[in-house]
């Protein structure tokens, strides 16, 4: 991963040491090499060029490349959600409110990235354009997870500071904790959903992936127009759970040494962590037993392009979509009155707790061989989409925040550990991750 993140790089533009022009031509440089293959739909770096010459050197991101998933509209731009079914689309009027803010506060967009189709899956592979690599490995070809995935390999590789994205079930943590990057997915009702295709309408999120905790606040504060509150308290002030029930199940031996070595860590250092079993998580089967929102919702935005352009879409990403026909209303109805009954128990269990630990996913990036589009790889695709979505999908349906950071030794593939609480516990959960992201980098070897 590149050295600088976006704080230390702004502090370099202030000595003079780099210049707007200097860092998008690093971009650049990085969107054209072969770690950023399937990576971007479109660049638009020369455009880039005279919108960073012209950016104010004060604004919060000082003319420094952005990128944006190709969920968001962009002015000029035909959206396409990653897929073919929508590339004869008219271009979009105007920005996305989300992309508006980042522009508005000095970021440069160098271009759109690939994802998942329609954002239907945390693996991050691609039919139509291709799947980005993740960086992590240069000798074998491992997937990036998604479906925010070529947001994740943009910061990761260093052509963008923030990757701009969504997270419905973990689409933002996952590639973040598989590319070893910050990804922080804040309570939904903090972002603006507008001028995004919808996946769920219920847990869609707008967030963003970056390369340190206190990017993902900076990230947070321009794209929620708000600004967290600060906390300087001890780690010893807070009091941390680790859940029990499914967070903890099937972990590789990687995932399962770096989170216990995370946790003895934070112990160390004078950190209060309960393990508590949150069984409620274990109902969640059973509330979606019907189908879930995700598979209702966008049924309800698809069904009529899928009339007509569905032999055109990832049919991995189809069948998905096509199992929300069946839902019916009561069911629909019946799954929100439950959610909010199952929300409120999560709450009473984690009263007294500032934040919950886990690991994001319980497995490394695994090769994108074992997972390419296909009949015969098809049942490995979706057993590793479930792990995948598996633990970031509880926040989502607890309407809560979470981030994940790295927390893996520099000998070790990308491991993810996810700071998790309901709704509105934002600011705890950055302010608590701003310090646990620092004691963890002084604990690594050099």
């Amino acid at each position: 991963m590149p050295r600088h993140d976006l704080h230390s790089t702004r502090d370099r533009l202030r000595q003079g040491l780099s210049s707007a022009g200097d860092e998008l031509g690093a971009a650049k440089a990085a969107a054209h090499s072969g770690a950023c293959t399937h990576v971007f739909l479109k660049t638009r770096f020369d455009a880039a060029a005279g919108e960073a010459q012209g950016a104010a050197p004060d604004a919060p991101l000082a003319g420094l490349p952005v990128s944006i998933k190709d969920l968001f509209d962009f002015a000029g731009d035909v959206t396409t959600g990653g897929s073919v079914a929508l590339v004869a689309a008219a271009p979009a009027s105007a920005d996305a409110p989300s992309v508006a803010r980042l522009r508005a506060a000095g970021g440069v967009v160098v271009g759109r990235t690939n994802m998942s189709e329609f954002a239907f899956s945390g693996v991050g592979i691609n039919p139509h354009y291709g799947t980005p690599p993740n960086p992590c490995d240069t000798k074998t070809p491992r997937i990036p997870g998604g479906s925010s995935s070529g947001a994740a390999v943009s910061v990761a590789t260093g052509a963008s500071f923030i990757g701009l994205g969504s997270d419905t079930g973990g689409s933002i943590r996952i590639p973040a904790a598989l590319c070893g990057i910050v990804g922080f997915k804040n309570t939904a009702r903090l972002t603006q959903l507008e001028g995004a295709y919808p996946l769920s309408t219920t847990l869609d999120t707008v967030c963003a992936m970056t390369r340190s905790v206190r990017d993902a606040v900076l990230a947070h504060e321009i794209l929620a127009a708000r600004q967290i509150a600060r906390a300087d308290k001890p780690l010893s002030a807070y009091r941390l759970a680790v859940a029990q029930t499914q967070m903890l199940d099937g972990l590789d031996a990687t995932v399962a040494r770096a989170f216990e070595r995370a946790l003895a860590t934070l112990r160390a250092t004078g950190a209060r962590i309960d393990e508590i079993p949150l069984a409620q998580i274990q109902d969640l089967g059973a509330i979606q037993s019907t189908g879930g929102f995700a598979a209702a919702e966008s049924y309800a935005w698809h069904r009529q392009l899928l009339a007509k352009e569905g032999t055109r879409y990832d049919p991995r990403v189809r069948m998905r979509i096509e199992r929300g026909a069946n839902m019916k209303a009561w069911e629909y109805i019946d799954l929100h009155r439950t959610r909010a009954a199952w929300i409120a128990a999560v709450e009473q269990a984690l009263a007294g707790y500032d934040a919950v630990l886990s690991p994001t996913v319980p497995m490394v990036a695994p090769a994108i061989a074992e997972l390419a589009p296909g009949a015969p790889r098809d049942e490995a695709f979706f057993r590793t989409n479930a792990l995948l979505l598996r633990n970031p999908s509880v926040v989502n349906m607890l309407d809560g925040c979470a981030l994940s950071l790295p927390c893996q030794s520099p000998d070790e593939l990308p491991v993810g550990l996810m700071l998790w609480h309901g709704a509105l516990h934002d600011d705890t959960i950055l302010n608590l991750s701003l310090q646990v992201e620092k004691l963890l980098s002084s604990a690594l070897p050099n």
